[in-house]
């Protein structure tokens, strides 16, 4: 696997880094560009104040993970952060590494994918987030709304369940690749 540029991003066989399409780059990988700095700068304010550690091996996947729209398996994260021509790090490490910014809330674990999306948002723990996943080229947008919270409260009052976690996938095609006809 090639490592990717910190802004470069797939669309089906190609890379938003070396181009610019017609109609513009997709809307979820601009939103990861802009609002990945400020996520960053939350995930570190937020281990101060809750007095845990940010360390290299952890700021270096949260950055890898903000790096692309799209969700990251374990391996492939460790392939992206692992020292150029040295030894892969351990996949316990990455699995940690992940273990702890899912906990605090900093990365999403996507059960469909088996991978990995940053937060951008900083959603609270009792929020409900949907992911809308792009079949065609793989980005990843979440989402939540008041709205979206009652109606799930709903379901799970209706059904005498108590969840801990709660995340809705739906899989689909993004606006830009249905208007690119991706």
């Amino acid at each position: 696997m090639t490592k990717m540029q910190p802004d470069a991003h797939q669309h089906g066989d190609h890379d938003h880094a070396s181009h610019a399409h017609a109609e513009g780059p997709c809307r979820h990988a601009e939103d990861h560009r802009r609002h990945a700095a400020e996520a960053l700068a939350r995930a570190e304010r937020i281990c101060r104040e809750r007095g845990l550690r940010l360390t290299p091996i952890r700021r270096q996947a949260l950055e890898a993970l903000h790096a692309d729209h799209r969700p990251v398996g374990a391996y492939d994260l460790a392939d992206r952060i692992s020292p150029a021509g040295g030894r892969r790090l351990a996949p316990i490490s990455i699995y940690r590494a992940l273990d702890f910014l899912v906990e605090q809330g900093f990365v999403h674990r996507l059960s469909s994918k088996n991978a990995y999306v940053a937060c951008l948002h900083g959603h609270g723990a009792n929020e409900v987030v949907a992911f809308l996943i792009c079949e065609s080229c793989g980005g990843v947008d979440e989402d939540s709304s008041p709205a979206m919270k009652k109606a799930v409260a709903a379901i799970a009052e209706n059904r005498q369940f108590s969840p801990s976690h709660q995340m809705v996938e739906i899989v689909g095609r993004c606006e830009h690749c249905r208007n690119s006809g991706s």
